[in-house]
C-alpha cells in the first residue's frame, strides 16, 4: 500500500526546519508549538483533576459525618411518631440504613475556654448503619455513650482547642434558659469526655459534640428524638429519594438530602470548575494558534518547493493536505504529549506535592482553610476526552489559513527568483 505523498512530506516539513536539516531533528518552531500545547493540556488536565479530587474528598469526609438524607420535625421539635417514620422511611427501596437523632447548637466550657458545638445526641446501636464515622467508632468511644452517664464524644481538634482528654470533664450550656425568681439562668450540665474522633473533615471535628440521645433530651429538654438520618444505596441519588420520601412520609417533617446542607460550597466549586476550564483552555487555544506563523512561515520557506510539486501536477488541495498534516501532525503530538505528562502528574500528585512541601518547607493546603491537608486528584474521563479533543480541533483549524494560503501559490511567481 503507497502512502499518500502529502502525508510523507507533511511529516518531513515538521521534523525538517532549514536550521536542522541534516540532522532531521524537530524545528524549532514546530517544537515551540508543541510544547505549548503539550503545557496547556497538562495544565488542564491536572488542575481539573485537583478540583474533582477536592470535591471527591471533602464530599466523601463530610459523608462520613453526615447523613444522606435528614427527617426532621419544623422549629426542633420532637418528631410525633418515632417508630412510625422510621417504618415509612426504610420502606423505600433505596433506604438502607435509619437512626434516630437530636440536632442542636450549645456551647461548650472548658475553665475560661468556650467554644460553640454543634451538639448531636445519638442511639449508639443504630448510627452505624448511616455514618461511617460511627461505624469505624464502634467498640470504642461510641460504646461509651450511655443513657443517664451524660458522656461524650468531641471532634479531635475541639478536644485540642479545650485542651481535654478522655476521663476530663467539660461543661455543656444550653442556649434556652432556666426561669427563676433571680432571672432566666443558663442551663449547664457537666459532661464527662469519653473519646474523641478524626473524620478528617475539620469543620466537624472542630465543632461537633456527640452524645447519647436519651442524655440530649434530658438537658434540651425534648420529649424524644428531633430527627431521622438515613444513609441510601447509592449517595447520588439522594435528591430524588428526598423526594419521594416527602410524598410519602406521614405528618408535618421537613426533608434535606446531603446536596443542600453544603448546595452553596458545591455551587462553588462547580462554578471555579467551569471557570478555570475556559481560563485553561484559552492557553491551549494560543499554543494553537501559534501554528498559524509556523506554518506561515514554512509556506514562506516552501514556496519554491510548492512551485515545484505544482508543476509537476500537484493540486491545490494536495499542497493544501501537505501543511494541513504539517499542522496536524504538530497538534496530535502535543496532545499526546500533554496526556501523559497531565496524567502522570495527576496520579501521582499524593507522592508530588509532600516533596514539594518538604523541599521548600511550606504547607500548600492549611487544614483550617481548605479543610482537608493533602493534595487530591481524581482524573475523570468525562474532562480528559474533552480536552483532548479540543486540543485536536484547535490545532486542526489553526492550520485551515496557512494550507490555503500554501495552495494559492503561483508557480510561475515563486519560481522568478529561484
Amino acid at each position: 500500500m503507497q502512502i499518500p505523498y502529502e502525508l510523507l512530506l507533511g511529516w518531513r516539513y515538521t521534523r525538517a526546519g532549514r536550521a536542522t536539516r541534516r540532522n532531521g531533528f524537530i524545528s524549532f518552531i514546530s517544537g515551540v508549538s508543541m510544547l505549548g500545547i503539550a503545557l496547556g493540556v497538562a495544565a488542564l488536565i491536572i488542575v481539573l483533576s485537583v478540583m474533582n479530587g477536592f470535591q471527591k474528598e471533602v464530599r466523601d469526609r463530610m459523608l462520613s459525618v453526615v447523613s444522606h438524607i435528614e427527617i426532621f420535625s419544623p422549629y426542633g421539635q420532637a418528631l410525633p411518631d418515632v417508630a412510625k417514620t422510621l417504618a415509612e422511611a426504610k420502606a423505600n427501596p433505596q433506604v438502607v440504613g435509619a437512626a434516630p437523632f437530636i440536632g442542636t447548637q450549645a456551647l461548650l466550657a472548658r475553665g475560661e475556654d468556650m467554644k460553640g458545638a454543634i451538639v448531636r445526641g445519638i442511639d449508639p446501636a443504630l448510627e452505624g448503619e448511616v455514618t461511617d464515622l460511627a461505624a469505624a467508632l464502634r467498640g470504642g468511644a461510641l460504646d461509651q455513650l450511655v443513657s443517664g452517664e451524660f458522656g461524650v464524644v468531641l471532634g479531635r481538634d475541639l478536644a485540642r482547642q479545650l485542651g481535654v482528654r478522655p476521663g476530663d470533664k467539660v461543661t455543656l450550656v444550653a442556649p434556652s434558659g432556666q426561669v427563676t425568681p433571680a432571672g432566666v439562668v443558663p442551663r449547664m450540665k457537666q459532661m464527662t469526655v469519653v473519646g474523641t474522633f478524626d473524620s478528617g473533615h475539620y469543620e466537624y471535628d472542630a465543632g461537633l459534640v456527640l452524645l447519647h440521645v436519651d442524655d440530649a433530651a434530658r438537658i434540651f429538654r425534648l420529649e424524644g428524638p428531633t430527627g431521622i438520618r438515613l444513609k441510601l444505596k447509592d449517595l447520588h441519588q439522594a435528591r430524588d429519594v428526598a423526594g419521594q420520601l416527602a410524598a410519602t412520609l406521614s405528618g408535618d417533617l421537613l426533608i434535606r438530602d446531603w446536596t443542600r446542607q453544603n448546595r452553596n460550597w458545591f455551587a462553588a466549586v462547580q462554578l471555579e470548575k467551569r471557570m478555570m476550564f475556559i481560563i485553561l483552555t484559552l492557553i491551549v487555544a494560543v499554543a494553537a494558534f501559534n501554528l498559524v506563523s509556523t506554518l506561515v512561515m514554512t509556506v514562506t520557506d516552501k514556496r519554491a518547493d510548492i512551485a515545484i510539486l505544482r508543476t509537476l501536477g500537484a493540486s491545490p488541495g494536495s499542497i493544501m493536505g501537505v501543511f494541513v498534516v504539517q499542522g496536524a501532525t504538530v497538534g496530535v503530538i502535543g496532545t499526546l504529549v500533554g496526556l501523559l505528562l497531565g496524567l502522570g502528574v495527576a496520579f501521582n500528585i499524593d507522592v508530588i506535592v509532600p516533596a514539594l512541601e518538604g523541599l521548600l518547607q511550606a504547607s500548600f493546603l492549611p487544614k483550617d482553610i481548605y479543610l482537608i491537608s493533602r493534595m487530591p486528584s481524581d482524573p475523570q474521563p468525562s474532562d480528559i476526552v474533552p480536552i483532548a479533543v479540543i486540543s485536536l480541533v484547535l490545532a486542526f483549524v489553526a492550520t485551515l489559513y496557512p494550507s490555503w494560503r500554501a495552495s494559492r501559490v503561483n508557480p510561475a511567481e515563486a519560481l522568478r527568483y529561484e
